[in-house]
């Protein structure tokens, strides 16, 4: 089933991608663009994750549900695709960037037709620069990267390793003087490399939507994404150290002999919980969060 798509003009981009130089003097959209109620937020991340960037990812976008955000992504594997469904779960409309025309044979990745179909279908839009027929091409990812950092009032990185395009985009951000937000990993990754380079930078830290919703300057009152532990969907190795912190605040040294996780999973396992909101690390001690 291909796109319906029609033009879209200078006139009718959002003020926001107004701002920037070098804009196409039109696009194909399929779907609707989002009126200016709407804040925009770019969710970028490698094609390579894990399931810290996973968790990350969705706990993330669920958490601003309820809020006028759009999701602005790529459609690519990975990250992209995954911030594209949580905001589709989250009942949040969210656009894409594809690296190529939106003719039905040339979509990329193939393997996203169908979520494309879904981003349309729920109130969102499938947009690009390129001619209709325009297959994806080493070219072809910079142009979108620097759309999808223009139209957004921040770029939130989840995960990126050394090689990945998601530093292109933070730095079409930087360019635009827009907020550039980042996911602290886990020390041992090899994803960590992009987050942490923007972190040392003066990127913001995200370790909840909270954060997200704060930088995007939303009003909130208590932090909204905190979750009863028994509600979690939590690792029998979480639920260990979980198990040793709900009886009295522990630090490292005491929960790796209590838990006999190895230093790596246990810096992995404690990172997670963190970003879920279940603990905190202060003074080098762990504690539950609530």
């Amino acid at each position: 089933m291909p796109l319906t798509t029609r033009k879209i003009y200078k006139s009718e981009y959002p003020l926001q991608l107004k701002q920037i130089s070098r804009l196409p003097e039109s696009m194909d959209i399929a779907g609707e663009m989002p009126g200016p109620e709407y804040v925009f937020l770019c969710v970028v991340g490698s094609r390579k994750f894990d399931s810290y960037g996973m968790d990350a990812c969705k706990m993330i976008i669920s958490g601003l549900k309820g809020y006028p955000i759009v999701i602005v992504s790529g459609l690519a594997h990975g990250i992209d695709g995954m911030a594209h469904r949580a905001a589709l779960e989250a009942g949040l409309k969210t656009i894409s960037f594809p690296g190529s025309g939106l003719a039905w044979n040339v979509l990329y990745p193939a393997f996203h037709k169908q979520l494309a179909l879904d981003i349309v279908e729920a109130g969102g839009a499938i947009i690009s620069p390129f001619e209709i027929d325009q297959k994806a091409d080493f070219w072809t990812f910079p142009v979108r990267n620097r759309l999808m950092a223009g139209i957004s009032q921040a770029t939130l990185v989840i995960q990126g390793n050394r090689k990945s395009g998601t530093l292109l985009t933070a730095g079409n951000a930087s360019e635009f003087s827009r907020d550039i937000l980042a996911v602290p990993n886990p020390i041992f990754s090899e994803l960590s490399y992009v987050p942490h380079m923007l972190l040392r930078d003066g990127a913001a830290p995200v370790s909840s939507a909270n954060d997200v919703l704060r930088a995007l300057t939303f009003d909130i009152d208590e932090p909204s994404d905190f979750r009863n532990v028994a509600e979690l969907m939590l690792s029998p190795e979480e639920k260990r150290i979980i198990s040793v912190l709900q009886m009295s605040p522990a630090t490292s040294s005491d929960l790796l002999e209590a838990t006999a996780l190895g230093v790596t999973a246990f810096s992995i396992l404690a990172s997670q919980l963190e970003l879920k909101g279940v603990i905190v690390e202060e003074g080098g001690m762990f504690r539950m969060k609530r």
